[in-house]
């Protein structure tokens, strides 16, 4: 069976006397009236566990109290639970067909056991929210159960007829690719739709009969709740009943539920961000990128200086050299010889003298120290596309800092991030890791005021957008240049849905279909 309400639940029911003084008195004993009258708030507050506990030892106590007055009572003399040979005791078969032969009037109604051991007086009704043509809003019974009659009700609502023939819906949207796009836009006539949405929309039209005039929200926002306690957007104007029905990439939440009507989801939705895929480009000077251009201009600074005094401390203190050989040390051999050692080369001028190789000892550990350096940034430098291209999952943009992530301002995906990062009851870490980015300087630095900006700061600079998985998955396929990559939450959180006003009669109709 099927039930268009947006909930049914089942809960167990317990007749009870009306007159107060038959509810409190059973039988032979007396029931606090804290627990009888269904008025008193324990009695509401009780569980049906607790109620079952209650007459479970109100039906042994009876069962004892009529094993004494029937003086048929076996002695329990014989039992031990010490001893693993003592006998059973005889009297547990007597007090099992006692339980079932006679019942007891407790909390739950009348106790009692049939022969295949099950209680005959159990009830239950069920309940659903949803509401037709037939039922008034809010919460109604639609039906009842007990072991004799089974089910009384229907759990289906009255199917409603294709009753909008001639009716005109005024539809307020909102543009968004792929659900809402502008198809012709001529000068002196209405501007024409297409998009998902729209398709969704000409097929109910289609099937119900119905026409409708669409515009675009003033703002072009899909609304959100202001300080002043007013709507603004796409929900603003369903709030004011300026529109009968909201249609885009509108998300169904608790919090525009409270003010509108929304149909049965028609597509779930799930959160994603939209990234820039790392460019890879050419370049013959990529070799020098691990250091700047000043450090490379101390660097040769320094091997000119260092060539400069090796050449001074061999021009003071000349090695000796064997007789007939002539010295070559001038300022170019120098110079050749301290550029050779600093790229790991060697030198061709032997210098011997103690200040010249005190000097290159130092020249050496420094050298040394300079390629150990260019090394680790070079290999940083060539990996840097990969780093950027890691992010895989959110779970991935939740832990790293070094790429700005951000969304739409108070937004439907701004407040689930807020929502799953603050709730205690639906806290999750890794929402708290990305609200703490997100919400940055107060959500002032990355966030945007609508979905487009954040697409364009993706495009052009160093940005993660956080917003509907299909709208970013759609920008990314689409994409002239093809920059972009997409990572999505594989798991739905919500739906999307058809909003209308507060109490509309055309939410079922939409719904069934």
């Amino acid at each position: 069976m099927k039930s268009i309400g947006r909930l049914t639940l089942v809960r167990q029911t317990f007749p009870m006397p009306l007159n107060t003084t038959q509810r409190c008195v059973k039988h032979n004993h007396r029931i606090n009236t804290s627990l009888c009258d269904p008025k008193n708030p324990k009695a509401q507050q009780l569980e049906i566990t607790n109620r079952y506990i209650y007459d479970t030892v109100l039906l042994l106590a009876n069962t004892f109290h009529r094993k004494l007055e029937d003086r048929k009572w076996h002695s329990m003399a014989s039992l031990s639970c010490i001893r693993k040979n003592s006998k059973p005791w005889q009297g547990g078969k007597s007090m099992l067909d006692t339980v079932k032969k006679f019942g007891v009037s407790g909390l739950t109604s009348f106790l009692e056991f049939t022969d295949n051991g099950t209680n005959p007086n159990i009830f239950f009704e069920i309940l659903g929210t949803n509401y037709g043509e037939d039922r008034g809003r809010g919460v109604s019974r639609l039906a009842t159960w007990d072991p004799v009659h089974g089910l009384n009700g229907t759990l289906t609502d009255r199917k409603l007829e294709n009753n909008m023939r001639g009716v005109v819906l005024r539809v307020v949207t909102v543009l968004e690719e792929p659900f809402v796009m502008v198809s012709e836009n001529v000068l002196g006539k209405p501007k024409k739709y297409q998009g998902f949405s729209i398709d969704v929309l000409d097929a109910l039209a289609n099937y119900l009969g119905f026409k409708y005039e669409i515009y675009v929200a003033p703002d072009h926002k899909y609304g959100s709740l202001q300080p002043d306690g007013q709507w603004n957007g796409l929900m603003g104007e369903l709030v004011f009943k300026r529109a009968d029905v909201g249609l885009s990439a509108l998300t169904i939440t608790p919090e525009r539920e409270s003010v509108v009507d929304f149909t049965t989801r028609y597509m779930d939705y799930s959160v994603g961000v939209l990234l820039r895929k790392a460019e890879r480009t050419m370049d013959m000077f990529a070799c020098l990128a691990p250091f700047d251009l000043s450090l490379w201009a101390c660097i040769a600074g320094t091997v000119l200086l260092v060539g400069i005094l090796v050449y001074l401390l061999n021009w003071l203190n000349p090695p000796r050299l064997p007789m007939g050989s002539v010295s070559s040390t001038t300022l170019y051999n120098s110079m050749w010889f301290v550029y050779g050692s600093f790229v790991q080369q060697g030198g061709e001028v032997p210098y011997t003298t103690l200040a010249t190789r005190m000097m290159m000892g130092f020249w050496w550990m420094f050298a040394l120290i300079v390629i150990s350096s260019y090394t680790a940034n070079l290999a940083a430098f060539l990996t840097i596309t990969r780093i950027e291209n890691s992010i895989q999952s959110l779970q991935d943009l939740s832990k790293q800092t070094e790429l700005p992530y951000g969304t739409v301002l108070d937004s439907a995906v701004y407040d689930q991030v807020r929502s799953k990062a603050m709730n205690p009851f639906e806290r999750d870490p890794m929402y708290s890791q990305m609200w703490r980015m997100i919400n940055r300087t107060g959500g002032a630095d990355n966030n945007v005021e609508e979905s487009k900006e954040g697409i364009r700061k993706v495009k052009y600079g160093r940005f993660g957008f956080v917003w509907d998985a299909a709208v970013l998955e759609y920008v990314a396929n689409n994409d002239d240049d093809c920059s972009f990559y997409t990572v999505s939450n594989n798991a739905p959180d919500r739906g999307y849905g058809i909003a209308m006003q507060h109490g509309s009669p055309y939410r079922d109709i939409f719904s069934q279909r």
